[in-house]
């Protein structure tokens, strides 16, 4: 299939590569089908891009390259995705929404309340909104790698 962006412009992608997100994503609940492009080879971002909006597509990255011991309870999203806790485990992704203001990469942030979970077996993605959490929706990363780097 043919997915018009604004970034890359025309994209070819199977549609075995396209995720279904019933709920969309917050503030896009009528956007429901999104592909994963990898931004650069060997970069740990990606892009989140909407099938369905050729402008709306989100940079993500797995928390776990700046936060090791990132911690999310997904056995809500489980259930009420019907997924089988035992059989999808090792199917599942986690990703954060980050956020490059700019002209300023140095002020690239990370929203860890936000996460979304996708599962490479279904091809459904949900983005789990943390109400009751430690974490932030604005983590620098810039930051959290200097100090990962510095042993701190």
């Amino acid at each position: 299939m043919k997915i018009k962006t604004t970034r890359f412009g025309t994209v070819t992608v199977g549609e075995d590569k396209v995720f279904n997100m019933p709920f969309g994503m917050l503030g896009f609940p009528d956007k429901q089908r999104f592909v994963i492009v990898q931004h650069k080879e060997n970069s740990p971002f990606f892009w989140y891009q909407s099938v369905d909006d050729p402008a709306l597509a989100f940079v993500i990255t797995s928390p776990f390259f700046f936060m090791p011991d990132y911690k999310v309870n997904i056995e809500d999203v489980l259930m009420k995705m019907s997924w089988d806790k035992n059989s999808d485990n090792d199917v599942l992704e986690l990703y954060v929404v980050v956020n490059i203001p700019k002209g300023s990469p140095e002020k690239m942030t990370a929203n860890l309340i936000g996460p979304i979970l996708v599962n490479n077996r279904t091809r459904q993605a949900v983005q789990i909104v943390m109400s009751d959490s430690p974490y932030t929706h604005n983590l620098s990363l810039i930051s959290s790698s200097s100090q990962r780097s510095a042993g701190l």
